[in-house]
């Protein structure tokens, strides 16, 4: 039996790994625009016609020759119960799904069979042409970064590893990461990016090119293309490395005489977050958080830490530590300096260049008003969500290690360790942390501890003890 493609999608896409509604029954989901992409022909030719009029039933273009595949990028719309989110897809249609596709079909149409086309290397071609030929395909708009060349030869890979996006790795140079969930307005990835490239910071993925349209009436960004790092090694892998070294060292062997020590890096880590932030206050407008705004901070620091206790009750035995950090710093009376920010920083967003330290993901934290991620905040809440990372890298392989008693205290000297070296490497390239910088960090790391506390045992209640240690062991 044939279906229509919205009730197609409608089943298909709450199994899929980027889809924020899972666990919510569907309300209604309608296709909001649909957009040909025609896959054959110079740029200067590329056109697109309302849905439906281009001879198929669905709007999809059909290009010529003996090409059996057609594309559309779609924008659709998911209603469940008061929330509505918007999606982005490119989806595909051909006679029949080779064996290399089935695992992403979405169905049968009277055009042939859908599927999601970022998975298929015969297609997925387009974008990067486009990009770099500053295509217009009705309203998706492909933005080129003036001065960088793009080879347009390479196939692509999806990488398998995200959540929240799929990004595209074309050979071994490129990496074009698709925004599944759409809000309306410019990424701060690309904001930020784009930006700082523009001062030479050695510290991003050099930035190519994105694709953009017209959302909810506000320019919005659908995908941002940026240097891909093959031989980059990722932040938290390295980390975890070096624990596991740690861990299989002699009893009585310390972090710092381990193999695999890891401070150094971390001391090199410090220097680059502090550098970057420090082009980020160049780049973008600072302001300043006078007394008054900084209480109403605690304030909600307060609140969340409550209903972490109310949630978790065994939080409130070690939750003096929080209120008397809060106290400290309402009690200050001291403004604190904001400005952009990285927003989620942690170890699983930086990568280890041969060279370099660099920074991805300037998204801001998921699931948060766009307004937010581009807002001003201390850049202490970057070092904060690092030092959780510290923290994490060094206990998670404890929760069902069978001699993880014995492992505590190598897991607290790593931890300690390493997140010691990282702020000294912060204030060694600059940053700022003393007087009531130290007072607000601490602030904002038992924050994120008591958010941490609540996903962990809604989520993983094994990995509970990782952030019920923030609150019990001595500061830096």
């Amino acid at each position: 039996m044939r279906h229509t493609l919205e009730e197609l999608l409608a089943g298909w896409i709450t199994s899929q790994r980027w889809f924020a509604g899972k666990g919510r029954a569907i309300t209604e989901l309608t296709i909001e625009t649909i957009t040909p992409v025609p896959l054959r022909g110079p740029a200067e030719s590329f056109h697109s016609d309302v849905a439906g009029s281009s001879g198929t039933t669905d709007g999809t273009a059909r290009p010529s020759g003996e090409h059996d595949v057609t594309l559309s990028h779609l924008i659709i719309t998911v209603r469940q119960d008061t929330q509505t989110d918007r999606y982005q897809l490119l989806v595909g249609f051909r006679p029949e799904l080779p064996q290399r596709l089935r695992h992403v079909a979405i169905g049968e149409t009277e055009d042939g069979f859908a599927y999601d086309a970022v998975h298929d290397a015969e297609v997925t071609g387009v974008l990067l042409t486009s990009i770099a030929e500053d295509a217009e395909l009705g309203p998706l708009r492909f933005r080129h970064i003036p001065g960088t060349r793009i080879d347009t030869a390479l196939r692509s890979l999806v990488l398998g590893a995200e959540q929240s996006n799929t990004s595209l790795v074309f050979g071994d140079a490129y990496i074009c990461k698709l925004f599944r969930k759409l809000v309306p307005g410019l990424n701060p990835e690309l904001e930020v990016v784009c930006a700082l490239a523009e001062r030479g910071s050695p510290n991003i993925a050099r930035p190519y090119g994105w694709i953009e349209t017209e959302v909810a009436g506000e320019n919005t960004t659908l995908a941002f293309t940026q240097e891909f790092l093959p031989t980059a090694s990722d932040g938290w892998a390295l980390a975890l490395t070096s624990v596991r070294d740690l861990y299989g060292s002699l009893p009585g062997m310390t972090a710092a005489d381990a193999g695999g020590d890891f401070a150094a890096e971390s001391h090199r880590l410090g220097v680059a977050t502090a550098h970057l932030h420090k082009e980020m206050a160049a780049a973008f407008p600072t302001s300043t958080i006078e007394a008054t705004e900084v209480k109403r901070m605690v304030e909600g620091f307060r609140r969340r830490l409550e209903g972490a206790i109310a949630e978790v009750p065994q939080l409130s035995e070690h939750a003096k530590s929080a209120y008397d950090a809060f106290d400290q710093l309402a009690d200050m009376g001291t403004p604190v300096t904001v400005q952009r920010v990285h927003g989620d920083y942690h170890l699983g967003q930086v990568m280890r260049t041969p060279g370099e330290w660099v920074v991805l993901d300037f998204e801001g934290e998921p699931g948060q008003p766009l307004s937010e991620r581009r807002a001003l905040d201390s850049p202490l809440r970057d070092v904060a969500g690092m030092l959780r990372s510290f923290d994490y890298a060094a206990r998670h392989l404890l929760a069902d290690h069978p001699q993880a008693g014995s492992l505590q205290r190598k897991a607290a000297e790593w931890a300690q360790r390493n997140r010691a070296a990282f702020v000294a490497g912060y204030s060694a390239g600059g940053g700022r942390i003393r007087g009531v910088d130290a007072v607000l960090l601490r602030a904002l790391e038992l924050s994120k501890a008591a958010y941490e506390v609540v996903y962990e045992s809604r989520n993983r209640p094994s990995w509970l003890p990782i952030p019920l240690a923030a609150f019990t062991e001595p500061e830096l």
